[in-house]
């Protein structure tokens, strides 16, 4: 059977996004930084307070952004029905990026972590807490929380958007903004600019090779970074 226009143009864009994550997964946070930096832009770090449950994995892809709020009143069921609601609708190729406006009760454990990377999502940025670390840690499912509790959502939070920018510490995310992270911490490339970015990084990262080999050769660090522009 012969594939719609539409569904071959969402297809595309599925393949080109898992692309560019793969590519963006092979940079470094702190390459990218430089680049955004020399190119004017501000506030797309993330807090340093958010770390990985994996800390020598990293984390690439477009963002699926999740927000919503405690509703101390909200009833268990409802609560479970819209929480499995959000991960139905959690693309592949993407990562899970929430702002639960709640520093209390865990927004990933496992069940969540099972479901998501069984529909091919990267992994979960959360701007709260995660629960199961254990078995996320042995799904190999990537997550960065602020903390770690056994407490979970049922009848305590409830969505309130999903697919709308959220913010993150100073960090507007928009829903198909780029992240990636590492063991030095989180940045957001907007979906905009992820060519440009992507391909000034991958220049940078092969400059810095060069400066690495010449200063293993003895060369002068100022030297080489007159040589290349980069150190």
């Amino acid at each position: 059977m012969t594939a719609a226009p539409g569904d071959r143009e969402v297809g595309d864009r599925a393949l080109g996004d898992r692309d560019l994550g793969d590519r963006l997964g092979r940079c470094t946070s702190a390459i990218v930084h430089d680049v955004m930096r020399a190119q004017g832009l501000r506030d797309f770090v993330l807090p340093a307070e958010l770390r990985p449950i994996l800390p020598d994995v990293s984390l690439a892809g477009p963002a699926f952004t999740v927000e919503g709020r405690p509703v101390p009143e909200a009833n268990a069921e409802d609560t479970l029905l819209a929480w499995t609601g959000l991960l139905s609708r959690a693309p592949s190729g993407h990562v899970w990026v929430s702002q639960p406006h709640d520093h209390l009760v865990a927004h990933m454990g496992e069940l969540s972590a099972e479901t998501l990377k069984n529909k091919g999502v990267r992994g979960a940025v959360v701007d709260g807490g995660a629960r199961d670390v254990r078995d996320l840690q042995r799904l190999g499912f990537q997550t960065w929380c602020r903390f770690f509790t056994p407490r979970d959502v049922v009848g305590y939070w409830m969505p309130s958007a999903v697919g709308e920018d959220i913010r993150i510490g100073d960090v507007m995310i928009a829903p198909g903004d780029y992240l990636l992270g590492d063991r030095d911490g989180l940045v957001r490339i907007p979906q905009r600019l992820i060519a440009p970015v992507l391909a000034a990084a991958e220049q940078a990262m092969a400059a810095e090779s060069q400066v690495r080999m010449a200063i293993r050769a003895g060369v002068d660090p100022q030297e080489a970074f007159r040589r290349y522009g980069v150190f």
